[in-house]
């Protein structure tokens, strides 16, 4: 089976690709360095050319609220044209558990808008919603750090690692369209700021960590629920410290 991945080169779909390839599936990892460039539609119609399933891993280079609109806007509809100009079968897109019930967070109405436009496109598809990956810790905890003090919402967090989402992202594109939701996330659910805690202890970060139920989440409040699966969800297996295990051995 011919394959596309969007973002084909970055995290996950690196990721993605080596899945899908050892599997024995023709896959392109597309992406602006690979020639296909979804926001000015270089190379798109060449890559569509015989393909059965497209995943969307495209991520907006900035996170400005105008910026990632208009990146997913764009990106969406340029790939979904081209998709359906070649008879693609089943579009895959990766979006975040969440992104309808933090309207104040620019990025997640992006993925809302991103959503919408699959669900318009007549193209059979499955949106995979995913909790943050175990990879951003790092990241979260720099956003949210003033002094030597991490402000984080004591909302419940259950973030995933790469490895688990590219796998389920490579099962999810094989099976039938669900023309629906699949929910994803880690085998592991606590407060984000214990989970972020834990991270900089094991790491030998020295800052420390101060639940602040006003602290905000890219700009969007958090509430207790507002980044976990509220129904069934699809849980990956790799938890905090198996996943900072394999990390520190790769390092």
């Amino acid at each position: 089976m011919k394959i596309v991945v969007i973002g084909g080169t970055g995290l996950i779909g690196s990721k993605t690709v080596a899945i899908l390839r050892q599997g024995g599936h023709e896959v392109v990892a597309a992406s602006p360095n690979t020639g296909v460039n979804t926001i000015t539609g270089q190379g798109l119609k060449e890559a569509m050319a015989g393909t059965q399933v497209v995943i969307d891993l495209a991520n907006s280079p900035s996170f400005e609220d105008k910026a990632v609109l208009e990146f997913f806007q764009t990106s969406g509809r340029n790939l979904l044209v081209a998709e359906a100009a070649a008879g693609v079968r089943h579009h895959v897109a990766l979006s975040i558990v969440g992104t309808d019930r933090t309207p104040d967070n620019g990025y997640f109405r992006a993925k809302v808008a991103q959503e919408k436009l699959i669900e318009a496109s007549g193209i059979p598809y499955t949106i995979i919603r995913s909790t943050q990956f175990l990879e951003f810790l790092g990241g979260i905890a720099a956003s949210s750090t003033d002094g030597s003090t991490v402000r984080l919402s004591p909302g419940l967090f259950q973030p995933i690692a790469a490895d688990d989402v590219a796998a389920i992202v490579a099962d999810v594109a094989l099976a039938a369209p669900r023309n629906g939701i699949v929910e994803i996330a880690g085998p592991e659910r606590a407060p984000f700021n214990e989970i972020v805690a834990r991270y900089l202890k094991a790491v030998g970060d020295p800052r420390v960590v101060v639940s602040d139920p006003e602290s905000r989440y890219f700009g969007g409040r958090v509430e207790e629920r507002s980044l976990v699966p509220l129904g069934e969800a699809r849980l990956g297996r790799i938890g905090l410290d198996e996943w900072l295990r394999r990390s520190q051995a790769r390092a």
